[in-house]
């Protein structure tokens, strides 16, 4: 199994949480780094863009796509809880997080300084009227890491690169932060590039 990967891209970091969560074996095919990598994603992808999953003959793009295979395909530890109805509220939380946040973020990562600060500001004042969503349980909305959580984790992982300071109004969010990012996994998961957003931040 190999994934077509890109060092500082937040839905390339998505996948490669859960494949570290899971404990797969897989190549990271860094795109950034590898001119031949480059070639070969143009082929495999009509869209030309990671991150792109190869496992034998089957190819996947769209981390969305390639996490629900990842999880059913390699069910333990399963990643969505079994009973229909909690599933179903964390897909609709899941569906609002990558309409909500994520277009803000990738906002984020490509504004000028001229043009930042309203992207910026919509995206923390999100994550903080969100705060009571994440009281009460240790994940979102579960008391199991999901792949909403393989989701939020790397966005806010980013918070400090994009210059976003949550406060004493998001206490319940900073908490279910430093929960995520202490994982072993989520560790495992980080590019040299990722852990360089943060220090250059700090």
């Amino acid at each position: 199994m190999a994934l077509y990967s890109s060092a500082q891209s937040i839905e390339c970091h998505r996948v490669r949480f859960v494949l570290a969560e899971k404990g797969i074996n897989v190549e990271i095919v860094d795109v950034d780094s590898d001119p031949s990598a480059v070639e070969d994603l143009a082929e495999l992808n009509p869209y030309n863009e990671t991150p792109t999953l190869v496992d034998r003959d089957l190819l996947l793009y769209d981390a969305g796509v390639i996490n629900e295979y990842l999880d059913e395909r390699y069910p333990h530890p399963p990643l969505m809880p079994v009973d229909p109805v909690s599933r179903a509220q964390l897909r609709l939380a899941h569906h609002r997080i990558l309409r909500d946040w994520y277009p803000l973020a990738h906002q984020i990562e490509k504004a000028t300084p001229r043009k930042i600060d309203k992207p910026r500001k919509q995206l923390a004042e999100g994550i903080i009227a969100a705060d009571e969503l994440f009281k009460g349980s240790p994940f979102l909305l579960s008391d199991e890491l999901t792949l909403v959580d393989c989701t939020l984790a790397p966005l806010f992982w980013r918070l400090p690169a994009y210059g976003i300071k949550l406060g004493k109004s998001a206490t319940a969010v900073q908490a279910y932060i430093q929960r995520v990012i202490s994982r072993k996994s989520f560790k495992a998961s980080l590019t040299s590039a990722e852990r360089e957003l943060i220090l250059n931040a700090t």
